[in-house]
């Protein structure tokens, strides 16, 4: 199948997208979602020319719809109806197991006329953990919930080390939402990306979207 990719440029989609690469499908469009600015991505908070680097370290055609949170679902299925008219037959998507995610990439991707490929559902979440170590990937974690982890936890490296440290209930994923990630090598890459930490930055929600505190990592190339 010809897919395009929903991609946060974190571990759990660089993995998706190596399992849809290794059953074949063939997956070279990259969506992210950016802010109203479109210079940061959605959720993860990554800047443009980094996602426009991993794009092409991974050979993927890479598209950056802007929203706001109200317009974000109107702005995606827009962009997933540019791939379908590009030839597109699904979108692979990263979640592992929780059943609103799902059901949303679902009806959205049937407003496009498109399949919604989720190659890591229903997956242990600790073994994917370990998968994604045990491939070769590498990872900065660009952003932490205070609700699940103090603002020292970002900026870290994603590895072993990273996982054992995880307060008790919080998932070595972050399927929960507890951190995010930002992958620069590994191995779909053609050549790993440089890249360091410049600052921490806490950051406040909307009362709207609940109020909680952030903390993001913001990288830089070396």
């Amino acid at each position: 199948m010809r897919c395009a990719w929903s991609s946060s440029g974190g571990k759990d989609s660089l993995l998706a997208l190596w399992y849809a690469r290794q059953q074949g499908h063939q997956v070279t469009t990259m969506i992210t979602m950016f802010d109203e600015s479109g210079a940061r991505s959605r959720s993860h908070g990554i800047d443009l020319a980094l996602m426009y680097a991993q794009a092409g370290a991974l050979g993927m055609e890479l598209i950056t719809p802007s929203a706001s949170w109200k317009s974000y679902e109107a702005e995606f299925v827009n962009a997933l109806r540019v791939v379908r008219a590009a030839n597109h037959d699904g979108v692979v998507f990263g979640d592992i197991d929780l059943a609103p995610h799902r059901e949303w990439e679902e009806k959205v991707c049937a407003q496009a006329d498109l399949t919604a490929l989720l190659p890591l559902w229903q997956r242990n979440r600790s073994e994917l953990s370990d998968e994604v170590l045990r491939l070769g990937f590498k990872a900065v974690v660009v952003c932490v919930d205070h609700r699940f982890l103090s603002r020292e936890y970002c900026g870290r490296e994603y590895d072993a080390a990273f996982i054992r440290s995880l307060p008790d209930g919080v998932d070595a994923c972050g399927e929960n939402g507890e951190f995010h990630t930002f992958v620069y090598d590994g191995p779909l890459f053609t050549a790993p990306l440089s890249v360091a930490v410049t600052q921490i930055e806490d950051y406040r929600a909307p009362q709207e979207f609940g109020g909680s505190w952030y903390s993001f990592a913001r990288l830089s190339k070396k």
